[in-house]
């Protein structure tokens, strides 16, 4: 008769190497043809990732998707790599559908397109630009139903540039370019609605390193805004409160305001005028001339002087005194 006490050992040992050590000397076969098997996908994602042609990282994104669809839930680096390719291709994919669109002149579905994808990414800077230049390109068509949007839009454009987190400015050359572009829009689509915000935006544009920082029609837009916006806005409140007050240090402080704004439009009249000179764009020693300015023709030009001398001689007790050498110096000095 058998122990009990040996039995129980025996027992104990049995389960033992049956569940412990020898389960760990021997994993199953299914694990091994799994890992293989995801040896294999893997191996052929970045076989065809490698190469940049259209058609190798389209069958890479096919050969990501199967592994997805086979190995999802792994952590592992691999899995990582997968996903991250699988999302940068489809937004190259969203992007190039919408931008597209908007070279097709299809504003609309433009928008359509680009809402659906800010709603999952609402700091996609392509996005948000080709969306104002949609927005932009449609009200210069002659319809503004898209501008409010559009406005919308663009400052969350800008608010990503001032605030540093902006890494690629397509579809913009750079950033400068993209700063100078979007205020410009916001400028020009504000300029009747809000001429006060429209002058903040016009100088701006002209403040960057771009094209704008050169082109007369940037300037005789900022300079109606100041004097349509803050200035009117100024005169009309010295009017209401000091017309008919002794003078007063507040008086004097706000004719200061008045005074300085409008030396500020003075100024960037003079700048279009200078700027559209046609001697200054003709001439090949001139190192911004024709950087993708606004050519005014001769008769745009005349009006805006005419434009500007009216301004001066308001400034100066009717006199024109001076007006000449402010347009032939005005571009040597920094913007007031």
């Amino acid at each position: 008769m058998r122990h009990p006490v040996l039995l129980l050992i025996a027992a104990l040992l049995l389960s033992v190497f049956s569940t412990g050590v020898y389960a760990q000397d021997n994993p199953p076969m299914v694990d091994q043809q799994r890992d293989a098997e995801k040896e294999r996908y893997f191996a052929t994602f970045i076989e065809l990732k490698q190469f940049p042609t259209p058609d190798s990282r389209r069958k890479a994104y096919e050969a990501a998707i199967e592994y997805l669809k086979r190995f999802e839930g792994d952590k592992d680096p691999d899995a990582r790599t997968v996903r991250e390719f699988v999302t940068t291709y489809e937004r190259a994919a969203r992007q190039s559908e919408i931008f597209s669109s908007y070279n097709s002149k299809n504003y609309a579905k433009t928008f359509e397109l680009g809402r659906a994808i800010l709603e999952h990414d609402p700091e996609n800077f392509f996005v948000l630009t080709v969306l104002t230049q949609a927005g932009f390109d449609n009200a210069q068509a002659g319809n503004a139903t898209l501008n409010e949007a559009t406005v919308g839009y663009a400052k969350k454009a800008i608010k990503l540039v001032e605030g540093g987190k902006v890494t690629k400015a397509e579809p913009f050359m750079n950033i400068e370019a993209a700063r100078g572009y979007l205020n410009a829009a916001v400028g020009t689509l504000l300029r009747e609605k809000s001429p006060a915000e429209a002058a903040q935006a016009f100088r701006k544009a002209v403040q960057s390193d771009s094209s704008y920082r050169t082109d007369p029609l940037t300037y005789h837009r900022l300079g109606i805004a100041i004097l349509r916006g803050e200035f009117a806005q100024l005169t009309q409140e010295y009017k209401d409160k000091y017309l008919q007050e002794p003078p007063s240090a507040a008086q004097q402080g706000m004719l200061a305001r008045i005074n300085k704004l409008g030396s500020q439009a003075l100024d960037a009249y003079a700048r279009a005028v200078a700027l559209s000179d046609p001697a200054r764009l003709n001439a090949p020693s001139s190192s911004d001339a024709g950087a993708g300015r606004t050519k005014l023709p001769p008769e745009s030009r005349n009006k805006i002087l005419e434009q500007l001398t009216t301004l001066y001689k308001g400034f100066h007790n009717n006199s024109d005194a001076g007006l000449n050498e402010l347009i032939a110096t005005v571009l040597s000095k920094p913007l007031p």
